[in-house]
């Protein structure tokens, strides 16, 4: 029986030999002397759309933030796309091309929704980096609203902004934390549409989701995380036979 790390390398070396867009190795994380990660491994190939799944406190959301250096001490290692950053700090890290989506949007609420837009520096390629007009095609709402402040926003305008400014920077790899959280069901099938249009432009995306429907239709693998630790490790392919697990480990 194969295990876990040997399935995911499988997986990666049957990836036409590509680099993968984000491998992580042997992940330790601290917020000051709270040990949270303790040995994360993951891999995300280019173009993938990859889940983590997990109950609150399971290390999800530190595992974004300790890619982005926004933990405290790290060890281990972090390659994107072939690059070691375990050691960058934050600013650099962003500049290899990583968008970060936090749970709590960080949209700046004194500017208008089109100021907004139009404040991020680019930190990958700027080639891939939209135009206002392409990010107001795939956001109308944002459209219709340019001019209003981000504290006037709806909670559902206010994500689809804080994802649509990480879409002007030209990153191509996007860490989204529960963008989905608390949202109505027409914004939140609005982001699914979404994410399948930035998957089929070639995007990398990992998503930290609670709402498992949302997730299921639109990763291609996913991790279940327990107590900072990678427990569980599977593709779309096999999410049907993976249900009794989940219910277990996640109560879905």
């Amino acid at each position: 029986m194969n295990t876990m790390a040997e399935r995911e390398s499988a997986e990666v070396s049957g990836a036409a030999g590509a680099v993968p867009a984000l491998a992580i190795a042997g992940l330790q994380a601290w917020y000051g002397e709270s040990h949270i990660l303790h040995g994360v491994d993951l891999t995300v190939n280019q173009g993938e759309v990859v889940t983590l799944l997990g109950r609150n406190g399971a290390g999800r959301t530190t595992t974004l933030r300790a890619i982005m250096g926004l933990t405290g001490r790290r060890t281990g290692s972090i390659q994107v796309a072939g690059r070691e950053t375990i050691s960058m700090p934050t600013h650099r890290i962003a500049h290899c091309g990583i968008g970060y989506c936090p749970e709590e949007r960080g949209i700046f609420s004194s500017l208008s929704c089109e100021e907004n837009l139009l404040l991020p520096p680019p930190v990958g390629d700027a080639a891939r980096a939209m135009s206002i007009e392409e990010i107001y095609s795939m956001f109308p709402n944002l459209k219709e609203r340019r001019a209003s402040q981000g504290t006037r926003l709806s909670g559902g305008e206010q994500q689809m902004l804080a994802v649509a400014r990480i879409l002007r920077t030209g990153a191509n790899l996007l860490l989204l934390d529960e963008i989905s959280e608390g949202l109505a069901p027409v914004i939140v099938q609005a982001l699914a549409r979404m994410i399948m249009t930035l998957k089929s432009r070639g995007y990398t995306i990992v998503m930290v989701e609670q709402n498992f429907r949302f997730a299921a239709p639109l990763a291609d693998r996913f991790y279940v995380m327990e107590h900072g630790r990678i427990v569980e490790h599977f593709g779309a392919g096999e999410l049907e036979s993976k249900m009794p697990v989940l219910h277990d480990l996640l109560g879905v």
